[in-house]
């Protein structure tokens, strides 16, 4: 049934062979909430007041990790992965991504949207500019050289820390201080295994590209044991800041288990991941608008 909706879902989407349609399929909308997500729960754990939840600045920076954002990350990636890509399933005529297609204008729309979001290093202060750097450079160095994080066990994982720093943005910019450094190393070690469990699924033709991740050196097994440390390690830390903030983050390591005990391929659980990440914000966002009315 949830197949028939998703089916019924993307044919409402534009077409991958039109310049829009390409780019909404770049951008990856399964994951858009990746970046986005972690905006909302920056921006309600920040704010004094429910007044502050929808500010201009807010909004925007909501609507920029939301899109923009996805087409820079994927789009850098997506270029420099084209022979990778080649070997991979979720990239063929049947999978669920779209083959970068070496247009020049879609690489200048990338270059347009990483600089648009430049712009709001004039609304931030100076500790969210180096922030929003580091999102820049991370999300650039993962893939490209000289550095092509990607490629080298471990650093592909610690890297991919930069799927917090929009929300350390977006706390940032509501509260003028950055949050709790418990709440972001908990934040990234969610990240790290966050990145290691979507690279398992690509252990077989990341192999066969001669490409060298956390998942392809550790084997499904291990990856598997390392996401689920880096899990229970972050609701660890995100238990020291707040009880509320460890249980929920206690439910990835739980859901390891869960998929390993019932023998669930990780190719299906791949897909699961995205409503998991987002029922998961939805509760981390709930509870914080619960603590400014009534706590």
């Amino acid at each position: 049934m949830s197949e028939g909706v998703t089916d019924r879902l993307e044919d409402l989407a534009p077409s991958e062979q039109s310049l829009v349609g390409y780019l909404f399929w770049l951008s990856r909308p399964r994951f858009w909430f990746y970046l986005a997500g972690p905006v909302v729960v920056g921006v309600v754990y920040a704010a004094d007041s429910p007044a502050e939840f929808f500010t201009p600045l807010t909004v925007a920076l909501f609507l920029y990790f939301l899109i923009p954002a996805n087409v820079f990350l994927y789009g850098v990636n997506d270029i420099f992965d084209r022979d990778v890509d080649e070997h991979n399933p979720k990239k063929s005529e049947e999978g669920k991504e779209v083959q970068y297609r070496g247009d020049g204008i879609v690489v200048m729309l990338i270059y347009l949207l990483t600089a648009l979001g430049t712009l709001f290093a004039f609304f931030l202060p100076l500790e969210g500019i180096y922030v929003l750097a580091l999102f820049y450079a991370l999300g650039t160095e993962y893939s490209a050289p000289p550095l092509r994080l990607k490629t080298t066990p471990f650093l592909d994982s610690l890297s991919n820390g930069l799927y917090i720093l929009p929300g350390v943005v977006a706390y940032l910019a509501v509260a003028r201080e950055f949050p709790p450094l418990l709440a972001v190393a908990g934040g990234w070690l969610w990240t790290m295994a966050m990145h290691t469990f979507s690279a398992v699924p690509d252990i077989d033709p990341d192999r066969a590209a001669g490409i060298q991740t956390t998942a392809t050196f550790l084997g499904e097994r291990g990856a598997l044991a390392y996401c689920g440390l880096c899990w229970l390690a972050a609701a660890v830390l995100m238990a020291l800041v707040h009880p509320f903030l460890g249980a929920v983050f206690a439910v990835y390591p739980v859901f390891v288990v869960g998929i390993r005990a019932a023998d669930v391929a990780i190719d299906r659980a791949y897909w699961w991941f995205p409503i998991l990440n987002t029922v998961a914000g939805m509760v981390l966002t709930m509870g914080a608008i619960w603590g400014l009315l009534y706590g």
